[in-house]
Formats: structure tokens, C-alpha cells, sequence
């Protein structure tokens, strides 16, 4: 008994370290949205001033531009806000992972071009699977400020997302030409506790020594699969396969073909 209280109490801890790193993560989004957002009203209010400063219509013209520009792009933060306030549901449901995965990109461009980070997409259309979008987010974001950390200025990070068809399962990358990780190393990259890091940094990110860990108890949550590989002075690259959710033609399909064999 003791030994089972004791595996619950950890069971207990660890899940409550989940949660408050889900709440970090929200926080950071929203003080990165909020940055954002204020940016581009700034932007719409001097060129305002601008446009009713000046009689010309070229002047105004341009004046115009830069703020239809402007608010759209904050339209966009709107909605990314609003996209992920959608995806934080507390249960399993069918979920496009391509807007999971453009939301979180755009949340942190801003980050991405303060350390001249080249963040380059490949954002394929996919089928649905069974997920909680706001946790796959959060894996996604945590993934995405690593390779940040791990990169000199001038360097690169690459997305994907495909579908594979010939197994049913969709594959999210994260990759980066960063320093590398030893093999010694990789061998414990997601233990709890463990950190390449000594400590958060500037922007107070990393150093926990659960973040990979939480994404890999994320990503089992979600029946799926994640592997790292790396090597020292060319990169790191995340791979996280998922199982799609059998399309109700596949079904149809199956339910015939049974029927055409019992006949």
C-alpha cells in the first residue's frame, strides 16, 4: 500500500506540474499577443494622424494602406487569440492540427525575429485526429523555444506538417540548425528532472527540466509517437506522429466489404 500511495502522490504532482505549465504557456501567449496587438494599433494610430495631417491624396492614399495593413494583421492576432482560447477544451475530440500548428507559429514570429531567427513552414492540409489542441500547442510552442535557445543569430528552424497515408498517421517536424545534442546526452533528453539548460533565460523560458519530458507524456496521452534525432554542430529535429481518425468512407468501405464477405 505504501508503495501504491507513493505512486499516486507522484502521479498527483506530475500532473499538477502539467497544468501549471499549460498556464505558463498561456501567459507567455498572451504577453506576446498583447505586444503584438499593441504594435499594430500604434501603427494605425500614427498613420491616422498622418492621413488627417495631410491634404494630398497621395499622402492620404498611403496613409490609408498602412492602416488597412495594419488592422488586418491584428485581425489575425484576434483570431489566433480566439483560436486558442477555442482549442482549450479538457477532452479529446476531433482536431485539425493545421491551425493548432499556424496559431502557435504566429505567436511566436515576433520572438523568431528578436533573435533573427529564420522560421521557414510547410503547413499541409491533414486529416483530423483525435486531440486536445490546446496540449499539442503547448508541445509544439515548447518545441519551438528550444530550438530558438538552441540557435545563433542567422539561424533557421523548419515545420512541417504532412499527412501519410500509407499508414493513416500525420507527422508534425520541428527542426533546427542549432549545436546539437551528444549522444550521451539524447539518450536522457526526456527524463523529468533533466535539463541541458542551467537555468531559464532571458525571457525567463527553459531550464525546468520538464519540458520535454511533459511533451512526451503529452504526446503518449494522445496514443502518438515522438523520437528525437540530432547531431553535434548540424541540428536537432522533433518528429511526432499521430494516428488519424478512420473517415466515416473508410468505414463504409470496411462495413461493405464485411458484408460482401458474409454473403
Amino acid at each position: 500500500m505504501p508503495n501504491s500511495d507513493l505512486a499516486q502522490q507522484v502521479e498527483n504532482l506530475q500532473h499538477q506540474i502539467s497544468k501549471l505549465q499549460q498556464m505558463a504557456t498561456l501567459g507567455e501567449l498572451v504577453g506576446t499577443t498583447t505586444h503584438e496587438f499593441n504594435n499594430y494599433l500604434m501603427t494605425i494610430i500614427n498613420y491616422a494622424k498622418i492621413g488627417m495631417r495631410h491634404k494630398d491624396e497621395e499622402s492620404r492614399d498611403r496613409a490609408f494602406q498602412k492602416i488597412h495593413d495594419a488592422g488586418c494583421k491584428a485581425a489575425e492576432i484576434t483570431k489566433v487569440i480566439l483560436g486558442s482560447a477555442k482549442n482549450r477544451s479538457d477532452k479529446m475530440e476531433p482536431t485539425d492540427l493545421k491551425p493548432v500548428a499556424e496559431q502557435a507559429i504566429m505567436l511566436l514570429e515576433r520572438e523568431m525575429r528578436k533573435y533573427q531567427i529564420s522560421l521557414e513552414t510547410d503547413i499541409q492540409s491533414v486529416p483530423k485526429i483525435m486531440a486536445q489542441g490546446n496540449q499539442i500547442q503547448q508541445v509544439l510552442i515548447n518545441l519551438l523555444v528550444n530550438s530558438r535557445q538552441a540557435l545563433e543569430p542567422g539561424g533557421s528552424i523548419y515545420v512541417t506538417l504532412t499527412a501519410d497515408a500509407d499508414v493513416d498517421e500525420v507527422e508534425l517536424k520541428v527542426q533546427d540548425t542549432g549545436s546539437g545534442i551528444p549522444q550521451e546526452t539524447l539518450r536522457k533528453i526526456f527524463e523529468p528532472q533533466f535539463s541541458t539548460k542551467s537555468g531559464p533565460d532571458e525571457t525567463g523560458k527553459g531550464g525546468s527540466g520538464f519540458g520535454l519530458y511533459n511533451c512526451r507524456q503529452i504526446i503518449e496521452s494522445h496514443r502518438g509517437k515522438i523520437r528525437v534525432e540530432s547531431s553535434v554542430g548540424k541540428g536537432t529535429c522533433f518528429t511526432i506522429r499521430f494516428k488519424v481518425i478512420e473517415s466515416s468512407d473508410k468505414l463504409h468501405e470496411s462495413g461493405t466489404s464485411q458484408q460482401n464477405a458474409v454473403a
